[in-house]
């Protein structure tokens, strides 16, 4: 099998994940090299999974390179990704695509003006338990779709993450953070998002690191941390979403879709398997559905080997430019909508493949 050659730019905290499975779990890549603007982040890296440090132009520059893998912070994704595509590599990103609606579309604008594939996360979708709901769906097994609540509700990462001030900055925020997991399904399994509305907020407007190595320091937090969104589908299904680092504790479920047969429970976004559960109409209760796809276990990377099967083959990867822009723009909807007090129409959409 013809192995695609991969570089990995940014080596913190999610790099580990992505550098062991694309090491050892897809036998369609080959990670030829990583790097970091701490060069010796690079380097504990390479030598934790014998590849080579470079700096990053270096490595975006590496002739054997087809897909570059940006896991830098958000706010680095633009300036990286572009780089990449001025390289001539395929270029793969952590979420989200962009900080704004103008660099995303100047990313995707010159990926089609080069001929290259851009792409980006989250891919769980692509995972077992998601590929599982997609299924059920398209099979008719709760009927059409009319309606779906998503909920991700936690008080922040300050307590456990090494480095957090990010989290509460421009491209952080629940939304921005966590929301693609939870868009980006809804949008897989249910279609293009046509308008949204939306409130947001800042209830805590400074936060205390309580994690080392910062415990003690105040970050100022400049972004909204409590989302409330509403989203009307093409398909005329209409959802409902918080996103929030400002709870405490709840009994929310995490995805459900609700059909004009039954309901369908959906696993947390944020990983690979299930329990998927649905109840139909003629049900006393919900049961849960055997999940028989594969990748179940925390496949990080999935989109990337799906990327370089469709260089090989010369098709569409489903982790794609369109998929990760909607989401861009959906997000910076529901902001717009709250501080506008107007629905926004999207200009954007996704086909599902």
């Amino acid at each position: 099998m013809r192995k695609v050659k991969i570089g990995i730019v940014g080596c913190g905290n999610i790099s580990d994940i992505y550098l062991k499975n694309c090491t050892d779990i897809f036998d369609n890549l080959e990670v030829v090299g990583c790097a970091d603007l701490i060069i010796e982040r690079a380097r504990e890296k390479a030598e934790k999974y014998n590849i080579k440090a470079y700096s990053v132009q270096e490595l975006i520059n590496h002739e054997d390179i087809e897909i570059i893998v940006n896991l830098t912070i958000p706010k680095a994704h633009k300036e990286v990704s572009m780089a990449a595509l001025e390289a001539g590599k395929h270029t793969y990103m952590e979420k989200p695509l962009s900080l704004t609606r103008e660099d995303g579309k100047a990313l995707i604008n010159k990926a089609k003006e080069k001929g290259l594939k851009i792409g980006g996360a989250p891919d769980t979708f692509l995972g077992g338990g998601i590929q599982t709901c997609i299924e059920l769906i398209n099979n008719g097994e709760i009927g059409t779709p009319i309606g779906a609540t998503a909920f991700m509700t936690c008080h922040g990462h300050e307590s456990w993450h090494p480095d957090p001030e990010f989290y509460y900055k421009i491209g952080g925020g629940p939304m921005f953070d966590m929301g693609p997991y939870y868009l980006t399904a809804l949008i897989t399994m249910l279609g293009s998002v046509k308008r949204v509305s939306g409130s947001t907020k800042i209830s805590f407007p400074e936060r205390m690191i309580t994690s080392e190595p910062k415990k003690g320091e105040i970050i100022k937090v400049d972004v909204p941390t409590h989302i409330s969104g509403l989203l009307d589908f093409e398909n005329g299904a209409i959802g409902t979403i918080i996103t929030s680092f400002d709870v405490w504790g709840s009994n929310l479920p995490i995805i459900e879709i609700y059909g004009t047969e039954g309901t369908l429970s959906v696993p947390d976004p944020n990983t690979f398997a299930g329990p998927v559960n649905i109840k139909k109409s003629y049900d006393k209760e919900f049961h849960e559905v055997v999940i028989n796809k594969k990748y179940t276990d925390n496949s990080r990377g999935l989109g990337i080997s799906d990327m370089a099967n469709s260089i090989i083959n010369n098709n569409e990867h489903r982790a794609n430019g369109d998929l990760i822009y909607h989401v861009l723009d959906i997000m910076h909807a529901f902001h717009d909508s709250s501080s506008t007090s107007k629905h926004i129409t999207l200009q954007s959409s996704y086909k599902i493949r």
